[in-house]
C-alpha cells in the first residue's frame, strides 16, 4: 500500500441530494482516495476541520463502468466513498454550511 498521508486521504465533498439530506444527522459524505482505510479517513477528518470528533465511518467500493468509444472499450476509475459520522457534541464541518 502506498504511504497515504492525511491530506491525501480526502479528495472532496460528495454533494448530492441524497447527502445533504444526512447533513442534518452530521453524516457527511467525501470521495476519498481509494487505499485509505477507516482509521485514516477517521484521523484525516478530526485533523482537517477543526472540533470535529469522529462516531463512526462508512466506505463505499465502487468499480469503474465500461465505456465504449467505436470499437476500442475502456474503464472509468474506481472510486471510493466514505459517509462520516460525528459524535452529538460535535461542530459541524464548515464546507456545507450554506450550500
Amino acid at each position: 500500500m502506498a504511504d497515504v498521508k492525511y491530506y491525501d486521504v480526502i479528495l472532496k465533498p460528495v454533494v448530492t441530494e441524497k447527502s445533504m439530506a444526512g447533513m442534518s444527522e452530521k453524516k457527511y459524505t467525501f470521495l476519498v482516495h481509494p487505499e485509505a482505510n477507516k482509521t485514516q479517513i477517521k484521523e484525516a477528518v478530526e485533523k482537517m476541520f477543526e472540533g470535529t470528533k469522529v462516531a463512526s465511518v462508512n466506505t463505499i467500493n465502487s468499480d469503474g463502468k465500461t465505456k465504449r468509444r467505436g470499437m476500442t472499450f475502456g474503464q472509468t476509475a474506481k472510486t471510493k466513498k466514505a459517509i462520516v459520522k460525528l459524535t452529538e457534541d460535535s461542530k459541524e464541518i464548515e464546507i456545507f454550511t450554506g450550500l
